[in-house]
C-alpha cells in the first residue's frame, strides 16, 4: 500500500508564555551567578535560557498523525483497525477523563495547556490498553481522519 498525503497532522506546540518563562529562567540563573562577575552572569543568562528553551521545545514537539492505516501519537503507533469509537471531548469532558474518570491502563498523550481532547477506544483483544486519550486542538478533525482511515 502506498502512502499518500497525510490526512491529519498536528504538532502540540508549547504555548508562547513558556518561551517567556524560559527567558525568566535565564534571568534567574544570571542573578544567581551575579556575585561571580559579569562573564559568569552572562553565561548564566545564555545557558539558563537555552536549557529552559530546549526543555520547552522538546515537550512541545510531540506530533499526532494519521498516516495510511496507522495512528501515530508521540512514540505510539497503532493500526486504525485496532481502534473503536472516537469520542470528541470538550474542555469539561477532557478534564474529567484525565482526572477522576481516567483508567491507569490508558495511553495518555496529555498536554495540560490544550483544553480539548479525543478519546478513542482500543478494540484489540491482545492490547490491555482500554483507550487512548489524545490532547488535540482539533478533535473533530482527528476523529474524521480516523474514520476516513478505517474506511480506506
Amino acid at each position: 500500500m502506498q502512502l499518500s498525503a497525510t490526512p491529519y497532522e498536528e504538532r502540540l506546540t508549547a504555548p508562547r508564555t513558556w518561551w517567556l518563562i524560559s527567558f525568566l529562567v535565564g534571568v534567574s540563573m544570571a542573578l544567581i551567578l551575579l556575585p561571580f562577575g559579569t562573564l559568569p552572569m552572562l553565561g548564566g543568562l545564555a545557558g539558563g535560557t537555552a536549557v529552559a528553551a530546549v526543555a520547552a521545545s522538546s515537550y512541545g514537539s510531540v506530533r499526532i498523525r494519521v498516516v495510511g492505516d496507522s495512528l501515530i501519537a508521540g512514540e505510539a503507533k497503532i493500526p486504525v483497525a485496532a481502534l473503536g469509537e472516537a469520542e470528541v471531548l470538550d474542555a469539561e469532558g477532557a478534564r474529567a477523563w484525565r482526572t477522576y474518570k481516567a483508567d491507569p491502563r490508558a495511553f495518555l498523550l496529555l498536554r495540560a495547556y490544550i483544553p480539548t481532547a479525543l478519546r478513542v477506544e482500543v478494540t484489540d483483544p491482545q492490547d490491555p490498553t482500554p483507550y487512548l486519550y489524545l490532547s488535540t486542538r482539533e478533535p473533530e478533525r482527528l476523529a474524521q481522519a480516523l474514520t476516513a482511515a478505517k474506511a480506506a
